[in-house]
């Protein structure tokens, strides 16, 4: 029997592979065997991310591109099908957060955020998703996050939970349209993760990390890996009869 998660002779589109969580989920496809469009906006970080891919034996391409531009997405979707025929899976990574209370987020704060990180899965589902239509196969998995189903606690951060639980809807409605035109589309929706970049953020906020663990049942913050995994499975032919999934990795977080 063939192994369902084998990705050999696939190729993912992530955006934000740059870094965190991005990087990882790259890593990790790229190690079942798919070969990797590197979508991130910092010429150098995605690079980098290129290079790390190539060294893995796989065939990798960075696309530079502003996932919150329709124009810049539409001319990354040109390239990507310029060098490789198809995308067979699509992540839709990229996102921006922003704490502050409601009364201190200024219009300009709210509209980069959701330009980021819903107009962005908007723009890039639409444009590769109408080329996976074409040929009637393919599988998205939109980076949600269980801020989409609770609002956090000690910071406030009200555009980005906004933002992450219309990317939920966002899956589940495009995957009851698309759901007989042989694309699939699921979302997986993180807890905690300890990135780079949110463990920097908690060594001057440590009153935030007592809170996130205690209010976490396993007791500590996830793993990149562990967001990755469960994106693999969904990207994978073994989770060919899941769509308007959204797959909550939170060590527990909202069983409360």
């Amino acid at each position: 029997m063939k192994n369902a998660f084998d990705l050999t002779g696939k190729v993912a589109l992530v955006t934000g592979a740059g870094q965190g969580i991005g990087l990882e989920i790259a890593r990790t496809l790229a190690n079942a065997g798919a070969d990797i469009v590197v979508a991130e906006y910092k010429q150098a970080t995605g690079q980098a991310a290129v290079e790390e891919i190539k060294a893995l034996g796989r065939k990798a391409l960075l696309v530079q591109v502003d996932v919150g531009d329709m124009a810049s997405v539409e001319a990354m979707t040109d390239t990507v099908y310029d060098k490789f025929w198809a995308v067979d899976i699509l992540v839709n990574n990229a996102g921006v957060a922003h704490t502050a209370t409601i009364e201190e987020t200024t219009v300009d704060d709210w509209h980069k955020l959701m330009n980021v990180n819903l107009h962005g899965v908007f723009y890039c589902t639409q444009s590769v998703g109408k080329k996976m239509l074409e040929r009637g196969q393919g599988s998205i998995v939109n980076i949600a996050s269980m801020s989409g189903l609770i609002a956090n606690d000690p910071q406030p951060q009200t555009p980005y939970n906004v933002s992450k639980a219309a990317v939920i809807m966002l899956t589940k409605s495009v995957a009851a349209e698309w759901a007989k035109r042989g694309v699939r589309v699921n979302s997986v929706s993180p807890g905690y993760i300890g990135t780079d970049l949110v463990q920097e953020v908690l060594v001057n906020n440590q009153a935030w990390k007592e809170r996130w663990t205690s209010m976490t049942p396993v007791g500590h913050l996830g793993e990149p890996s562990d967001v990755a995994h469960a994106v693999w499975y969904l990207a994978s032919n073994a989770a060919k009869f899941a769509t308007g999934t959204n797959l909550v990795v939170d060590g527990g977080y909202t069983i409360w």
